[in-house]
Order: C-alpha cells, then structure tokens, then sequence
C-alpha cells in the first residue's frame, strides 16, 4: 500500500523524535577531506540538536568554526560533540523559555516543531535577538499530493480546526492523518509572521541515513543484504526521493552561512532515482544473490500491505509525493552525496546497534510476510524480474 499522509507525519516527527546515541554516529573518518573553515563565524542557537538531523548540524557548524548553543528539555543523552557546545534548558510544552531570555544570536534553527504555538512562543522572545529563522518543515504541508512537479509555491493544506493555537502534541498525534501537514503550513506562517523577510522555510521529504531510527530506508538495504526472494513493489519505475540527514543538516549551515532565505523543497537526489535504481543501488553496496519480483501495486493495494519509502506514482492522492521538485533548493546549494554511500555508512551504523534492535525492524513487512506474498502473486503464474 503506498505512502499515506500518516506515513508522511513520520517524515519528520518520528526522524526528529529520534533515540539520539551517546556518542555521534557517522563522525567523518581520519582520511576525509578536512572541512574548511567559515569566512566569518557565526553565533547558532539550534533548538533541539539531538534528535536525528541535529547532531549533523552541529558537527558541521563546529567544524566550520561557529559558536553553537542548544536549547532542550534536556531529556535525551547528549551526544559527543567534536567541540565546545553550549546546552540551555527549557520546555516549549510549557511555554518555557526563561534560558533564551536577553541573549542574542545571528541564527536560529528551529528542527522539532509542529506546532503553531512553539513558533509564536520561540518569536515573542528570540524575534528581536536574531538575525536569521530557519525552519524545518515538510512536503506534507502541500494540499494536492497527486501530481508530480509539486514547486514550492503550491497551495498549502488548510486547517478547519477551531484553534490551531490550542492545537497540543496529544490532539496532534490523536488525529495526525488531518493535522500534521495543516498545522506544519500554519507553523510556516507564524515564523514568517515574527520573523518576516529573515525567514527560511525547508521542507524536507524522506530523511535518511545514519541515526534514523525509523527504519523507513533502512528496511531495504537490510532486507537486500539478507540475500534470497526480495518483492519490489510495483513496476520499479515509480520514482524516490530521499536526502541524507548529513546533506541535510550541513546544507542548513551553509544556508545560515549565505543568509539565505525563502522556501525550499529538501528532496533528493539531483536525478531521478526509480524503485529499481534504489533496491540495484543497494544491492551494489550489499552484495551476495538476490532476486527481485515486481508485485503491481494493486495486488499489494487489495491485501493492505505497506512497503516503506515507496510512492506509487498511480495513486490518486499521493502520487506526486516522489517527485517533488527540487531545483530551487539545489540552486540554493543543496547537494547529495552517491546513494551507495548513504547506503554503506547506513548498514555501518546499523549493524553497530545491539542485536535486539537490529531484529525488529520499525519499517517494512517481515520475511514471513513477504514470503506468503510472493508465493501468492507467483501462483498467479507471475515470475521474478
């Protein structure tokens, strides 16, 4: 079954609610090239920070020689960080902002928010105290999903709610199919209403990578590296779009380094990747046999089976939601590094969880399932491709 708007909710709540680890996963290797330094260092106040994309833009900033201050609740362990980071306190929940009171800072990163109400409280004490907002949205604010080509000027999901501003984390996640993109878009207009023209609104698709704890991508390279019968849903050509949380997270920096504003659309990569790019692309990475059946969408559509990351181009509501156009964002700057190494660095930090966890995964169907699903589409008289 393609990707649904709930499905699209965990884009970026489940990505940025994260188990962060102790230490940051993925540091850059004693051989990669050595991060220059920025012209002129900045002072970044990143709310949230260690979640899944946070730690990358952290690790990045540093390594571009800027100040970098956190503001939490202070509930997760805190990675170890490359440098010297300063870490505030406080609960947005609760209107808990005293810790960012009288401070001053050349940019805001705002990651975890979905509400409204944060992005009001965050602009009555910080609107006057910094120079630039960035704010990570999502494509689930788009109100039409089922065309490709969505820009960044589409219309917005509309909220027929009676108070976004009462609208909390437990009548978000009560209804998140109906409120997630609609309160997303009214978050977006809130930042530009405190901050005005230093507003920056990224919208990102797919999160990826080392750190996510979803498992939304990682089902298949994990799925590819076991070897034997794998399905692939639909034809293989329906289209993916997915971003590194790296690419992510160090494009926010040069974004804040540029003072760039505006919106952009995070989707990548900078071609177009089909289904059967992707599992190939994997496979090329894994290595070991493998064999891929196609499974039309609609044979899996009638039996309700969800397949991650996969959007069928076909469907009515979300068929657009694979091929979001990016190219104001890659004009912007934004680029992606070779899917095999998202890929590799992925199943590295993976395979160093504890075992327990790598045996369920949080995404996909299990072997059973798609052993029962392959045996029933090639009764058909269907055969492998």
């Amino acid at each position: 079954m393609p990707t649904t708007r709930r499905d699209l909710f965990k884009l970026g709540a489940l990505a940025a609610a994260s188990t962060a680890l102790p230490a940051l996963a993925n540091a850059p290797a004693a051989d990669a090239p050595a991060i220059e330094r920025a012209k002129r260092p900045l002072k970044i106040l990143i709310l949230g920070g260690t979640g899944f994309t946070g730690p990358f833009q952290v690790q990045y900033a540093l390594a571009r020689g800027h100040q970098v201050t956190l503001f939490n609740r202070g509930q997760r362990p805190s990675p170890e960080w490359p440098g010297e980071v300063e870490q505030l306190h406080g609960d947005r929940n609760t209107g808990d902002l005293s810790a960012l009171a009288g401070r001053k800072w050349d940019v805001c990163i705002d990651n975890p928010t979905s509400l409204p109400f944060w992005v009001r409280d965050a602009g009555q004490v910080l609107k006057d105290n910094v120079g630039q907002y960035l704010f990570i949205s999502t494509i689930s604010v788009y109100a039409d999903g089922s065309k490709p080509g969505i820009t960044e000027d589409a219309p917005l999901a509309a909220y027929t709610g009676d108070d976004a501003m009462a609208e909390t984390r437990e009548t978000l996640m009560a209804d998140v199919a109906n409120l997630y993109g609609p309160l997303k878009a009214l978050s977006e207009a809130e930042a530009k209403r405190q901050f005005g023209a230093r507003t920056t609104i990224v919208r990102p698709g797919y999160i990826v990578g080392p750190r996510d704890d979803t498992d939304r991508f990682t089902y298949w390279p994990h799925r590819i590296a076991q070897g034997g019968d794998v399905l692939v849903p639909g034809d293989g050509q329906d289209p993916v779009q997915i971003i590194d949380g790296r690419d992510l997270g160090e494009w926010m920096i040069r974004l804040a380094e540029n003072g760039t504003t505006g919106t952009f659309n995070a989707c990548g990569p900078d071609y177009v990747l089909s289904t059967d790019a992707m599992v190939h692309g994997c496979h090329a990475v894994t290595g070991g046999p493998v064999r891929f059946t196609h499974v039309p969408a609609a044979f899996l559509e009638q039996r309700e089976v969800g397949l991650p990351i996969w959007v069928s181009r076909e469907h009515d509501t979300y068929g657009g939601y694979g091929a979001v156009d990016n190219s104001r964002a890659i004009a912007a700057g934004l680029t992606f590094r070779p899917l095999a190494t998202t890929v590799a660095d992925l199943l590295a930090w993976f395979r160093s969880l504890p075992a327990e966890r790598q045996a369920k995964l949080n995404a996909g169907i299990t072997r059973e399932q798609e052993a029962e699903l392959l045996q029933a589409w090639l009764a058909q008289g269907q055969g492998a491709s």
